[in-house]
């Protein structure tokens, strides 16, 4: 059974950083992917960062890159991490953000993915 946990959100002043982090267990990486998304209130789930584990192809939301790298560790055996830093945040950048795995087709379309994780809320402040 695929489970996600995120961690690292919290609250942070415009011009600062974060960085979070996905640990996945039950979750065969190899030639899969791996997401980030958003959720702001009153606003639909958005596609923030992707990456495919079988070339290490990224994908990144318009609004975010330059500012966002996603990356990932598949050192350990039993713990698949994938990390979101996030530079230069913004107040905009502002939501919930889940780590989702296992889609049907690499992107950023939140409805591809088959996993996701709680969430982890980032509060960017002017």
């Amino acid at each position: 059974q695929v489970q996600l946990v995120e961690s690292g959100g919290g609250s942070v002043q415009s011009g600062g950083s974060l960085r979070l982090s996905c640990a996945a267990s039950g979750y065969s990486y190899s030639r899969n992917c791996i997401g980030w998304f958003r959720q702001a209130p009153g606003k639909e789930r958005e596609g923030v960062a992707a990456l495919y584990t079988g070339g290490g192809i990224t994908y990144y939301a318009d609004p975010v890159k330059g500012r966002f790298t996603i990356s990932q560790d598949n050192t350990k055996n039993t713990v698949y991490t994938v990390y979101l830093q996030m530079n230069s945040l913004k107040p905009e950048d502002t939501a919930m953000y889940y780590c989702a795995a296992d889609c049907q087709v690499v992107g950023l379309h939140p409805g591809a993915y088959n996993y996701w994780g709680q969430g982890t809320q980032v509060t960017v402040s002017s």
